[in-house]
């Protein structure tokens, strides 16, 4: 079993620069949506703080997910930078929701 992004030169492919060019631009607007996706909870913590606290499941959950994300993404051989920027507001984010729904 191969493990990680490592591929022998020997089987190596040629990859058409168009494809290239279209995973950059894939990568860059999903890493924009990740981010716009935590930054999301920031009506969450300003609930928690005017004292109607939400739920804090899905934010911890969403928290526990993007740190092993960020995990992977720093594990790899090559770092996988955008799944690592896209997921670190998820687990600020989530942590200081998670936080303010018991110090409020």
């Amino acid at each position: 079993m191969r493990v990680d992004n490592f591929v022998h030169p020997d089987e190596r492919k040629v990859v058409d620069e168009r494809r290239i060019k279209m995973l950059k631009l894939f990568s860059k607007v999903a890493t924009a949506m990740c981010i716009l996706m935590y930054v999301s909870y920031i009506p969450q913590i300003q609930a928690n703080f005017s004292g109607n606290p939400v739920n804090p499941v899905q934010p911890l959950v969403a928290m526990i997910n993007a740190t092993l994300w960020v995990g992977y993404g720093w594990c790899k051989t090559y770092k996988d930078w955008p799944i690592i920027i896209s997921n670190i507001p998820g687990v600020i984010f989530g942590l200081v929701t998670v936080i303010t729904v018991y110090v409020h």
